[in-house]
Order: structure tokens, then C-alpha cells, then sequence
């Protein structure tokens, strides 16, 4: 963890929005919906909250963590770039011919990432598995695991929601990113998820709710997870809003996966984004 102060934390959080954009405006196209949705909290995770050391990403102390939804991938790779994990000039080859950061996150290519994602449902799971083989193995390190409320009509999802109390793995701490959103639109007009929080309780599972982009409400939601030590796995249901900060996309379907065919329609998402400009570290 690091010393942040809550003026650093908001300039910080809106240099990486700033930064995911044009990464992924310079790719063409890409997720800004559901990355932008994340800034705050993969950003609260790795630098007030999670056990990592940029200098040994496989350092077998570390807590983890699984980015189910793996299209978010451009917001934790910024995070981990920024951690140190690997240069910030990679940030700028998102998705492009030989780059080391494909469009969904991938632990081949990437120091820092414990799991490749984008096969959308698969990511709980495998976060139970870390966490039961942490338990086994007498490690008191934390599995996290990021799910999509889309991600979340997924069954496979509800067999790990079966499975984690039943093994009493209380070292792990999910996160719903509740935008309300999903690539088809609105999850209450597709297939309505509440009461969201009931079924997870009703699973055993401890349930805790927060405003993704509260950095205070975040920091305290997640201590007070890591401090639930009772046999049960958590699950955090975060409200956020989908392309949170970019005032052409925010809270609008279209902005699950965008086309950026030209100069112009790049410096327009760079414009929508509230705050100043930054100098990009590529």
C-alpha cells in the first residue's frame, strides 16, 4: 500500500481516465464503457488496499486479483503501469501488432495479471480456486475478483456463488461493477438481476454495497470486507455509472464497445472527459 492523499487520489483517477481514453482511441476501438466504470476502484485496490510488490509480480505473498470482466483490461493495465509493474510506454500500444497489452487481459504478456480473462463467467471460479489453494496452503493473502453485472447471467457464476461458502473461504472479496448496463443495454431489460443482493446472501454470502466512485466510500468498504473473518466469501455490489466521466458516453449502452475512425472522434472523447488534459506518459 501507499500513501495517497484524497487531492492525489482525484488527479490521479482523472489522469488514468484521460490516459485509458487515448489508449483505447488510439487503438481504433475498444471497452471505455466498462473501464472507465472501474477507474476508482482497481485504483483504491492498488494503491490502498491490496498486498503487491511491483518488484516481484510473482511474489507468492501477493493478493490477487481476476479482472472477470477481461474487456475492462485497459484500466488495470494503466493501474499497473503507474504501480511500477512495467513501463507506461507500453500504454500506448493497446491492441496494436506486437503489442504486450491485447485488448483483454492477458498474464502471458503482462506482469502483474493473475489470471487471462475475456471468456466471460470463468473469472469467479478461478478466484475460488486461488482462494481455497491460499487456505490450503496456510497463506493469509486475499483473493479479489471483479464480475460484470452483464457477466453476472452467467451461470457458471452461480455454481462459484455455491461453492465459496461451501469452502468457507472468507480470504475472498468480489466486486459486482453494478453500471446497469451490458452490451444490449439495460441487465434490468435483459434479465433483471435483483434483488441482487438477497441472492447473494441467500448463496451465504456476506454482502456489502458502495458507490464506485466515492474513494472514501470505497477505501471503507473494502477494509471493512478484509476484516470479515466469519467462514464466508464477500461480495461488494458497487453502483457505478457506465463510462463514468466522459460526458458524451456516460451512462449510455453505446458505450460497451466504441469504433474511433478518426482524429477527430478521438479528440471528441477527449474533450468529454471533465477536468484538464494531461501529458501522456507515452
Amino acid at each position: 500500500m501507499t500513501t495517497l492523499q484524497e487531492n492525489e487520489f482525484d488527479r490521479l483517477a482523472a489522469e488514468l481516465r484521460y490516459v485509458v481514453t487515448d489508449m483505447i482511441c488510439r487503438s481504433g476501438s475498444g471497452h471505455i464503457g466498462g473501464a472507465l466504470s472501474l477507474v476508482e476502484i482497481i485504483l483504491t485496490l492498488y494503491y490502498r488496499v491490496m498486498k503487491i510488490d511491483p518488484n516481484n509480480p510473482q511474489w507468492t505473498e501477493r493478493d490477487r486479483l481476476v479482472l472477470s470482466k477481461g474487456h475492462a483490461a485497459p484500466i488495470l493495465y494503466a493501474v499497473l503501469a503507474y504501480r511500477g509493474f512495467f513501463p507506461k510506454s507500453w500504454l500506448g500500444t493497446l491492441n496494436a501488432d506486437g503489442t504486450k497489452l491485447p485488448s483483454h487481459a492477458d498474464a502471458r504478456t503482462v506482469p502483474g495479471i493473475d489470471m487471462t480473462t475475456g471468456s466471460l463467467g470463468q473469472g469467479l471460479s478461478a478466484a475460488s480456486g486461488m482462494a481455497l489453494a491460499a487456505k490450503k496452503d496456510g497463506r493469509a493473502n486475499n483473493v479479489y475478483c471483479i464480475i460484470g453485472d452483464g457477466e453476472t447471467n452467467e451461470g457458471q457464476n452461480w455454481e462459484a456463488a455455491l461453492f465459496a461458502p461451501h469452502q468457507k473461504l472468507d480470504n475472498l472479496i468480489a466486486v459486482t461493477d453494478y453500471n446497469k448496463l451490458q452490451i444490449d443495454g439495460f441487465t434490468a431489460d435483459i434479465l433483471d438481476l435483483e434483488p441482487l443482493a438477497e441472492k447473494w446472501r441467500a448463496f451465504g454470502w456476506n454482502v456489502l454495497e458502495m458507490f464506485g466512485h466515492d474513494q472514501n466510500d470505497i477505501r471503507r468498504t473494502f477494509l471493512h470486507a478484509k476484516s470479515l473473518r466469519n467462514g464466508k466469501p464477500t461480495m461488494i455490489i458497487a453502483h457505478t455509472i457506465k463510462a463514468y466521466g466522459n460526458k458524451i458516453l456516460e451512462n449510455a449502452a453505446g458505450s460497451h464497445n466504441i469504433k474511433v475512425p478518426d482524429s477527430q472522434t478521438h479528440e471528441q472523447h477527449l474533450a468529454a472527459l471533465s477536468g484538464d488534459a494531461f501529458t501522456l506518459p507515452y
